[in-house]
């Protein structure tokens, strides 16, 4: 009778037991990599309209075409409004550019600054792999999917600290806190309206986000035509920031 009621111990020790190894086990940083896979090819091109939404409810839209490779280099361009028309920017790594045809050669700018205006700023309209901005310090699980805590390991970052909420079955983010060093909210990121987009792309078609700081304003970037394209690395280059609209 005592070595069937050990055994029943032991069984039900190892059955609690399972869920937090299983939890340990699991590697925040090579979950990371594949979201950042899910939410963009390796090399790729797509179109974007960014809309920015006033507490009055004035809206202003870009439209922009963008080309990224790897995990640290894109570049766009903007198509509309007339105003805005024929800039392009470029970020490699830490580094981002502004082009005005007026001027004629490219600007330094910074991840914080905003090129549209409005809730996002650089950083996230000029989106690199997360993975090659960020380390995964912790990982929770809960049956509503995992929370990747991530910190910055690079410098001039938007965000200090990020938390990632993602679903564990289909490996996307369906939110993001971003942190400031002090552990200031910075902004909400919603992502939403998952799409196929042909060619074993599905990912979020908007991506919203709000601000504490920014209180009545929303921005929203709503994703079309996101297809796999193999890019040379010139094309991700100041010469080529004039040139990028002959790509579409």
């Amino acid at each position: 009778m005592k070595k069937i009621i050990i055994i029943a111990l032991l069984s039900l020790f190892y059955l609690m037991a399972v869920p937090s190894i299983t939890a340990f086990a699991l590697d925040g940083n090579k979950i990371l990599k594949q979201v950042d896979r899910n939410l963009n090819p390796e090399s790729f091109e797509m179109y974007r309209k960014l809309i920015n939404i006033e507490p009055d409810g004035t809206k202003k839209e870009f439209v922009m075409f963008s080309i990224k490779k790897g995990k640290n280099k894109i570049a766009s361009i903007f198509l509309s409004p007339a105003s805005e028309k024929g800039r392009s920017t470029l970020r490699i790594g830490e580094n981002m550019w502004l082009y005005i045809p007026n001027v004629g050669r490219p600007l330094r700018i910074t991840s914080l600054q905003s090129v549209t205006g409005g809730v996002f700023n650089n950083s996230d309209i000029m989106r690199v792999d997360y993975s090659a901005e960020y380390n995964c310090e912790k990982i929770e699980t809960t049956k509503k999917g995992h929370t990747l805590y991530l910190k910055a390991k690079i410098k001039n970052v938007a965000y200090e600290t990020v938390n990632m909420f993602i679903d564990s079955e289909k490996l996307l983010p369906h939110k993001i806190e971003c942190y400031a060093a002090s552990g200031m909210l910075i902004k909400n990121l919603y992502f939403k309206n998952i799409k196929d987009f042909g060619d074993g792309v599905v990912r979020p078609a908007i991506i919203e986000t709000d601000s504490p700081l920014y209180k009545g304003y929303k921005s929203y970037i709503v994703f079309a035509k996101v297809k796999k394209r193999e890019l040379a690395d010139e094309i991700f280059s100041l010469n080529y920031m004039n040139k990028i609209d002959g790509l579409r």
